[in-house]
C-alpha cells in the first residue's frame, strides 16, 4: 500500500506542479509541495517498516524498532522546512497579489481530495505507530488542504479576491506546521528515551507495589524502543528468599506491567537489602542477583 501510494502521490505532484504554475495558484504550488514531502515521507515508511520488522542481532540488540521513529522525525523536519517557505511566499503574494485560473484550481484540487483521501482510508487510521501516523496525518491534511482550495477558487471566481490564494495557502503551512509539531515533539521523546506517551511512572510504581511480596520499588525506568514497543527495568525490594520461591512474585510483576501498561520487555532485579540511595542507584548492596525478563 505505501508503494503504491507513494507512486500515485509523486504522479499527482507533477501534475499539480504544472498546474498550480500554469493557473499561477500558489495554493497548488503550495499542495504540491507538500504532496512532495508525502511521496517522500512514504518512501521513508515503507523503507522503516521494512526495517523496524528485522529481529536483532549481536550488534543491535535490541532490534531495529526505532527506524520508523527515525523516519517520522525526518519527515516532521521536512515539513516544518515547507512551512517556513510556505509562509514567506504567501507574504509576497500578499503584497503583490496575482490572477488565478479556477478551474484549474477546482479540477486538481477535487483529484487530490478523492486521491488523499483514498490513501489516507487505506493506511487504516493512525494506530499507534508512529511512523504510520505522520502518514496518515500527511495524507488526511492533504485532503482538507485540497478541500480549501476548492472552496478557494469558487470565492476567487465569484467575488475575484485574488489575496484568498495565499491565505489559502497560508492555512495550509498552518496545518503542516501544526501536525509536524505533533510528530517532531512524540518522535524526539522516544529518541531521547523519555517516558512513553499514556503511562505514568507514579502509576507503574505504585501498581508494582501492591503485588504480593513487595516492600519497595525504586530505580525504575521507563522508554520506548519504537512507537509501540515500550521497556522497563527496576530494583524491587522483597524478602530475603530463594529465587524459587520469588518466581511467583515476578510472573505477577511482569503480568501487571503488560496486561495494565503494555510493557512487555521488563528486566526487575530483586534485592533484599534497601538502597542507601534508592533512586540514584544501588552499588555494592545487594545481597541477591536476581533478574527477571519478558519479551
Amino acid at each position: 500500500m505505501l508503494l503504491v501510494s507513494t507512486a500515485a502521490t509523486l504522479a499527482f505532484v507533477a501534475a499539480e506542479a504544472i498546474a498550480g504554475w500554469r493557473s499561477g495558484s500558489l495554493a497548488l504550488l503550495s499542495d504540491a509541495g507538500h504532496n512532495f514531502t508525502d511521496a517522500f515521507g512514504l518512501l521513508l515508511a515503507a523503507a522503516a517498516f521494512a526495517m523496524q520488522s528485522r529481529p536483532g542481532d549481536h550488534i543491535k540488540t535490541y532490534g531495529y524498532h526505532r527506524t520508523g521513529v527515525l523516519a517520522a522525525f525526518v519527515n516532521a523536519l521536512l515539513m516544518m522546512v515547507l512551512s517556513a517557505w510556505l509562509f514567506y511566499e504567501s507574504y509576497q503574494r500578499l503584497r503583490s497579489p496575482e490572477p488565478v485560473v479556477e478551474s484549474t484550481m477546482i479540477w486538481l484540487a477535487a483529484i487530490g481530495l478523492i486521491m488523499n483521501t483514498v490513501i489516507a482510508w487505506g493506511l487504516g487510521g493512525h494506530g499507534g505507530d508512529l511512523n504510520m501516523r505522520a502518514q496518515w496525518l500527511h495524507m488526511a491534511g492533504d485532503a482538507a488542504a485540497c478541500l480549501g482550495i476548492i472552496v478557494g477558487a469558487i470565492v476567487i471566481h465569484y467575488t475575484g479576491w485574488l489575496s484568498v490564494d495565499p491565505l489559502l495557502s497560508i492555512l495550509i503551512g498552518a496545518a503542516i506546521l501544526w501536525s509536524a509539531w505533533g510528530i517532531l515533539r512524540d518522535s524526539l521523546n522516544i529518541l531521547l528515551e523519555g517516558l512513553p506517551k499514556g503511562v505514568d511512572l507514579f502509576d507503574v510504581r505504585g501498581e508494582l507495589r501492591e503485588v504480593d511480596g513487595v516492600i519497595d520499588v525504586h530505580d525504575l525506568h521507563i522508554w520506548s524502543l519504537g512507537s509501540e514497543a515500550h521497556a522497563l527495568s527496576c530494583h524491587v525490594l522483597i524478602e530475603d528468599m530463594p529465587p524459587s520461591e520469588s518466581e511467583s512474585i515476578l510472573r505477577e510483576v511482569n503480568r501487571r506491567l503488560a496486561q495494565r501498561f503494555a510493557i512487555h520487555h521488563s528486566t526487575v532485579q530483586f534485592e533484599h537489602t534497601r538502597c542507601a540511595m534508592a533512586d540514584e542507584g544501588c552499588t555494592g548492596m545487594l545481597q541477591q542477583h536476581h533478574v527477571g525478563h519478558q519479551h
